[in-house]
């Protein structure tokens, strides 16, 4: 059974760290087969913001913004989304960093203009399969938050081996029971509508 430390968090009501929660299952309840971090490969991107776009000056499908990343100063990065907007925010990989699929970013002149950065697509990200535009942020966030943290996509995934004598270890309702019993809180459950 694979189970989402998030998920966990949100039935118990508090923070958990992935290791602490494997660590009290294996003791008290059944092995864990391992805590598998997901999207931290995106600990590198920010939250950003365009403050401008203008036409590329050598090419027609390409615009040139002016992004704020939280830096002392603006930069300009070369995009080719066609949804680009000024006023928005979006994913932004700064120079240095690398991206799920271990594409670096590196400072380089694109059609004569140097890009200092790259705002990016969902697939660009791993996160899903649309590359039709660079993937808008519906946040509050302060240009230079970490996309992380703006953006909860992080997680652990505790990797439980559930014997065939424990069904009720194959949900997360289950699996938050035990938990909670061993920190001593109580499982919330979600109320339904209706």
């Amino acid at each position: 059974m694979i189970v989402s430390r998030r998920w966990l968090e949100a039935l118990l009501g508090r923070s958990l760290q992935g290791q602490d929660v494997a660590d009290r299952l294996a003791r008290q309840v059944a092995p864990v087969d391992g805590v598998v971090a997901i999207h931290q490969d995106l600990r590198e991107v920010l939250v950003a913001r365009v403050l401008e776009v203008r036409q590329h000056p050598n090419a027609d499908r390409l615009s040139l913004c002016l992004v704020d990343a939280g830096g002392s100063a603006p930069l300009e990065v070369v995009c080719g989304a066609p949804n680009v907007q000024a006023g928005k925010s979006y994913p932004f990989a700064p120079v240095g960093a690398t991206l799920p699929g271990g594409l670096k970013l590196e400072r380089r002149k694109i059609r004569g203009v140097e890009s200092n950065g790259m705002l990016c697509s969902a697939k660009e990200l791993g996160l899903g399969v649309d590359q039709a535009g660079i993937l808008e942020l519906d946040t509050k966030a302060a240009p230079g938050t970490p996309f992380l943290e703006a953006i909860p996509v992080g997680d652990e995934q505790i990797v439980i081996d559930v014997s065939a004598n424990r069904p009720d270890l194959l949900c997360h309702k289950g699996v938050a029971r035990e938990v909670a019993v061993s920190l001593g809180a109580t499982v919330k459950l979600p109320e339904i509508p209706g």
